[in-house]
């Protein structure tokens, strides 16, 4: 594969990393120069997504499959070297998709729709149900319709996502999908679809969980492709006072309570009264796909920066990798962590769980309460073409802890531009997977991981 042109300009860099810096201390230079060597040949991170696509492939939230992934993780962290490996047991609710997904409008334009169930939802039985399609634009004005209006009814719940490189779109067009049957359910609905909450044009419907209030019996609820639903609104625009009538055959199930799991695993720095510094991802992926940009590679690219780190001499403080053992269905893995481990402060939590495209912005918690530290990892990535981002770090879906902790927080923020077209689809699949950009993420978080785990100082912000 070509190098992409933001590659080429950081291997033309004539200057050491560690002179760019300004610093002198020789840890900075051993992690600046690892940095270095991991966006021209770091493998790792591509070892581990391919690996566990290849070996394990989907791994649904609290199912075998995804037991499977925690077992090969720990495998693949105790073959490189990683101490104190472990799987941190923990109970959650279970939901499966079944194995039937159909839709067909039965009239006034029969056809066939592609669909697939969203995290969540109740079983249409395997007989199906069938009902008038009501028309929603968007969730507001799902909101607004009368109470009790939709009884007996289909919802079908659209939006106008598009991409972006910073993911915006995913809030706004969201919460069809986080709260739309929610909403259609308490009006009334026999049902719910929606448009997919993705920015492709294939057929291929993105899942995702969606959820019900408390006291709302959940109803059945699916994601149509984007060009299903598309085809169902032109379908709304000629059909005039002739009712859309669809049939819906979605057979999900529930198993209960089962077993998941944390992978933790731990390059262990030189003093353990510092508080360590904690890197995370999730194993859990949706069925309809390999897991491989959600969240595979991010189990990568966090396990390969703490071995590139160890590379260059042992941290001061311990890098702790976390990867969750279920987050599509409810951050399970990551509220369970925190509820562990609460009491065991870290110094800071970074996660990655946006597919492996380059790294375009810095941002942290602390950049006024320790502006030297921010500004200093700031000028470490500049070369790796990072931006200083402005806005406030927040954290990812598996550092819950950090933030019950309101400790220090990082964000590498990736470009979003195409993730969009893959989440969530069975097109999440180890070819999207450019191995150039996969590389300047393991060199970033190198280099940010590096300073991090090699900090004297105190990382928290001020509150």
């Amino acid at each position: 594969m070509k190098k992409t042109l933001f590659a080429l300009a950081a291997f033309s860099l004539p200057v050491a990393a560690s002179a760019q810096l300004g610093v002198d201390d020789s840890s900075d230079q051993r992690v600046a120069a690892a940095a270095d060597a991991a966006l021209e040949q770091d493998v790792l991170a591509w070892d581990f997504v391919e690996g566990i696509t290849t070996e394990v492939g989907p791994r649904q939230a609290g199912t075998e499959a995804e037991a499977r992934g925690r077992a090969w993780a720990m495998r693949w962290l105790k073959a490189r070297g990683f101490a104190n490996v472990a799987d941190e047991p923990y109970q959650m609710q279970t939901w499966v998709p079944g194995d039937v997904h159909k839709a067909e409008v039965v009239g006034p334009f029969p056809q066939p729709l592609v669909v697939q169930p969203l995290g969540g939802s109740a079983s249409t039985g395997p007989d199906g149900i069938t009902g008038e399609v009501v028309f929603f634009r968007t969730v507001d004005d799902l909101r607004a319709a009368p109470e009790g209006s939709l009884k007996g009814k289909i919802a079908y719940i659209s939006h106008a996502m598009t991409p972006t490189q910073d993911g915006s779109h995913y809030g706004f067009a969201g919460p069809a999908r986080w709260v739309g049957a929610g909403i259609a359910a308490q009006k009334g609905a026999l049902a719910t679809v929606i448009k997919s909450v993705g920015t492709d044009l294939h057929r291929n419907p993105h899942t995702g969980g969606t959820g019900f209030p408390a006291g709302v019996q959940p109803t059945p609820a699916g994601a149509l492709s984007v060009p299903d639903a598309l085809n169902l609104e032109r379908m709304f625009a000629r059909a005039g006072d002739r009712p859309i009538i669809l049939k819906l055959i979605l057979t999900p199930r529930n198993l209960g309570t089962t077993t998941s799991g944390n992978v933790v695993g731990e390059i262990v720095g030189r003093d353990p009264s510092l508080p360590p510094v904690l890197v995370a991802c999730h194993i859990d992926s949706w069925w309809n796909g390999t897991g491989a940009i959600d969240d595979g590679v991010g189990c990568g690219i966090v396990a390969a920066a703490a071995l590139n780190v160890s590379k260059a001499g042992q941290p001061l403080r311990t890098i702790r990798v976390l990867m969750a053992g279920a987050e599509e269905t409810g951050l399970w893995g990551s509220k369970a962590y925190s509820a562990a481990h609460i009491g065991e402060p870290i110094a800071v939590g970074l996660e990655s769980d946006f597919g492996a495209d380059r790294i375009w912005k810095f941002e942290s918690n602390f950049r006024e309460s320790n502006a030297a530290l921010h500004n200093r990892i700031a000028r470490s990535v500049v070369r790796f073409g990072v931006s200083n981002g402005m806005a406030v770090a927040t954290g990812g879906a598996d550092i819950n802890i950090a933030r019950d902790q309101d400790t220090a927080i990082i964000d590498l923020q990736q470009d979003g531009t195409r993730y969009f077209d893959l989440h969530h689809t069975p097109d999440d699949t180890l070819d999207k997977i450019d191995p150039v950009q996969l590389r300047q993420n393991v060199a970033v978080w190198t280099q940010v991981v590096g300073i991090l785990a090699n900090e004297p100082g105190e990382i928290r912000p001020k509150p």
